[in-house]
């Protein structure tokens, strides 16, 4: 048998995709069952041990039921990225996949799953100089610059916003090449990946994910998460932006009352949550699913 036939064999990964609190843990543990499947963690904050309760992490007896993967494996004071998630990724699908195990990979961490799914956008990063050099010119200046640079980049781009003109410019500039080339290259390759994945996203009404937000806020503050923080003596300025950590933190040292944390907390999940709405939207080869409530 080839390599390239047995590579073909291979389970190929399913993806249990949503918002904070949607139920993405208990779902794709049924789909493991029925999918003779292995749980591969996409949320960037459960890779980190000591936040297992304020990251929502699976609990004990979640975990005993499926093998689950790369949870809890990163030291509080590394500083993970989606590059970095892909690294340590990738290796553990395909050995799943080398036993004949479906890969469930599960999370709600857009760009890590994105890189992962898609991989990085040909775009060069930021350039701290060139952007200061640019929030220095006349918004008309930059738009000027872009459509004689880009004009079909220009003609898609709302040059209202300096920061979407600051950006197409940047693109045109760094990389000596058309923005609107590149981006129309970079649509073409994402969507002939896009048709052989396979995945979901779950979704559910406003008031139903706020009011699962609440009671997940409730429980992870009753369930140990300031005795958590609190043992957190070193961490990492990305492991820090986990929501509830900054909340728990001004809540031990006096300066907030539990009512407020909660509540702060509450509000954080919540734009969170609609910030991945948005973002699973834009990646229409995930099927939507409702998730009865007796499900997940």
């Amino acid at each position: 048998m080839s390599e390239t036939l047995f590579c073909q064999t291979l389970p190929e990964p399913y993806y249990v995709c949503g918002p904070t609190a949607s139920g993405k843990s208990v779902f794709a543990l049924k789909l493991a069952k029925e999918l003779n499947g292995e749980i591969v963690n996409a949320d960037a904050f459960q890779l980190y041990q000591g936040i297992e309760i304020i990251s929502a992490a699976p609990s004990p007896a979640e975990l005993a039921q499926v093998p689950h993967h790369l949870y809890g494996v990163l030291e509080p004071t590394v500083s993970a990225d989606a590059q970095l998630y892909v690294r340590l990724v990738r290796p553990v699908i395909e050995e799943i996949q080398s036993r004949g195990k479906t890969p469930i990979v599960t999370g709600g961490s857009g760009l890590y799953l994105k890189f992962l799914t898609h991989g990085a956008a040909p775009l060069p990063t930021g350039d701290a100089a060139l952007r200061a050099e640019m929030d220095q010119r006349p918004l008309e200046d930059l738009v000027a610059e872009l459509e004689r640079l880009d004009p079909i980049e220009a003609a898609r781009t709302a040059l209202q916003n300096r920061r979407f003109v600051s950006r197409a410019l940047e693109i045109c500039i760094l990389s000596g090449q058309k923005a609107s080339d590149l981006r129309d290259q970079w649509e073409s390759k994402t969507a002939a990946i896009s048709s052989q994945l396979r995945g979901i996203v779950i979704r559910r009404s406003r008031p139903d994910l706020h009011e699962r937000i609440a009671r997940r806020t409730r429980m992870i503050l009753d369930g140990g998460a300031l005795e958590e923080v609190a043992g957190l003596t070193e961490f990492s300025s990305n492991l820090e932006k986990a929501i509830g950590f900054r909340e728990i933190r001004a809540l031990l040292a006096g300066e907030i009352d539990r009512p407020t944390c909660e509540e702060l907390i509450n509000a954080a999940t919540r734009q969170y949550a609609k910030r991945q709405e948005t973002w699973f939207r834009r990646e229409h080869w995930l099927t939507p699913s409702t998730c009865p409530s007796d499900t997940c």
